[in-house]
């Protein structure tokens, strides 16, 4: 039953592919002043996809959905992002502010598949030093809640990986530049046309952890355009603890030095941030904002999945299991804790900003917003997140349920939102609400 309904999914996104080839539709264009989305075939096509997965078991459909992405079984964005939705975050150009967190692609098995899909960013990991497989089976249930743990690859299966797809984006770089003198190569991250993240994490049994990130530090960070130190799973026991003030200060101190020991060309060294649970009292959010402007962290990830289970999920019998909620639940309580720390950090952020401008380092102004939902997830979503402090908005479980078709559906809705304020970029709208 699986392999077949695994067949024909495979030819259904096949058929997208094929589509995509073929579809050069505009992007959106504009009517009476707001962006029309033409999803055109090749998004149109992944619709009849997605509810094959809900037949299922929810971790093989995630392992498929990887393998059709990193096959190039999936619709590939031939059309420009709406010019509004730019910007430029650490130095690096992003096209779009629309990213897919960590814990989609854990092992970087699908980094240009899924950047194809036109994410502005794609996040790869939790990466371990060591393979391990994770917290026991059945770890992903339908609610939708994540609770994998670490399962990872290890650190030189992903190397690998990255590295190849790196000197693959060079060799591309140069062809281009040799054959068509007239036309300016598109620069994108490390990894192709969008910005690649590297999350770190610390192997469950692992005694030491900032060994296990500086370890992923000497490794990965060359092939990433960014850093992420992930303190805030609830699926490796203890790692949360490292979010108090002396150890997280201790180990920002130890990961940054690891990063800046290495010898970096004329961009620098990768930024790097910390990601943080939404489960945290007023006093931790100060500890940690006190942290990150102490040691001028270069963002904060707001947030990872949460423990608590606020209603209707208490009901659910599902909800009596360990590990992380992320979806719908989430997103109250991440954006409060985002809210928060933009007000907590905002006021010293931007005078750092500017101080550090001529040192080739950019802090950024916001932060991170980790939102995903079962429910459909809109750009007015999205942009409430941007409103209340968040630079990019990373997606997980709305991916997961809404597919590819759903990501030129939020940036064109986002688009719409920002014109509709009459904000001019999107830098203008960042932490409206907090103003």
């Amino acid at each position: 039953k699986v392999f077949l309904t695994g067949a024909t999914i495979g030819l259904l996104i096949a058929g997208g592919a094929y589509a995509s080839t073929v579809d050069e539709a505009t992007f959106c264009f504009k009517r009476n002043s707001e962006f029309i989305l033409t999803s055109g075939w090749m998004f149109s096509a992944t619709k009849l996809v997605n509810p094959f997965f809900a037949y299922l078991d929810p971790e093989v459909a995630h392992r498929l959905a990887v393998t059709a992405a990193a096959r190039g079984w999936v619709p590939k964005e031939k059309r420009p992002d709406p010019s509004i939705l730019g910007l430029e975050v650490w130095g690096r150009r992003f096209s779009n502010p629309i990213g897919l967190a960590a814990g989609f692609d854990k092992n970087a098995e699908a980094v240009e598949g899924l950047l194809g899909l036109g994410f502005g960013f794609v996040e790869v990991g939790s990466v371990t030093p060591v393979p391990q497989e994770g917290n026991p089976k059945p770890r992903i249930f339908r609610l939708p809640k994540e609770g994998c743990g670490f399962n990872s690859e290890g650190i030189v299966a992903v190397a690998k990986r990255l590295g190849a797809q790196h000197g693959k984006r060079k060799l591309d770089e140069t062809s281009s530049t040799s054959s068509s003198s007239s036309e300016e190569v598109k620069h994108g991250g490390k990894a192709g046309p969008g910005i690649l993240g590297v999350n770190l994490g610390k192997n469950k049994t692992s005694e030491d952890a900032a060994a296990d990130y500086v370890q992923g530090v000497h490794t990965l960070s060359q092939y990433a355009d960014y850093l992420v130190i992930n303190i805030s799973s609830p699926n490796t026991p203890g790692l949360r603890q490292l979010q108090g003030r002396k150890q997280l200060k201790d180990l920002v101190k130890k990961v940054q030095a690891a990063r800046d020991e290495m010898q970096w060309g004329e961009e620098g060294p990768p930024p790097l941030l910390v990601k943080i649970a939404p489960d945290l009292s007023r006093q931790d959010l100060e500890d940690i904002a006190a942290v990150a402007l102490a040691l001028r962290l270069d963002g904060l990830i707001i947030t990872n999945t949460t423990v608590s289970r606020p209603d209707p999920v208490s009901n659910n019998p599902v909800a009596e299991e360990p590990g992380g909620l992320s979806g719908k639940p989430l997103f109250n309580s991440s954006t409060y804790v985002l809210k928060e720390m933009y007000v907590l950090t905002k006021h010293d952020f931007e005078p750092l900003k500017q101080a550090l401008k001529d040192a080739n380092v950019v802090l950024a102004r916001g932060t991170y917003s980790y939102s995903s939902f079962k429910q459909k997830f809109s750009g007015e979503d999205a942009y409430e997140k941007i409103r209340k402090g968040a630079t990019l908005v990373q997606l997980y479980t709305a991916f997961a349920y809404g597919g590819p078709a759903l990501i030129p559906q939020i940036k064109a809705e986002l688009a719409n939102c920002i014109e509709r304020d009459g904000f001019k970029s999107i830098y203008e709208a960042v932490g409206a609400d907090c103003r």
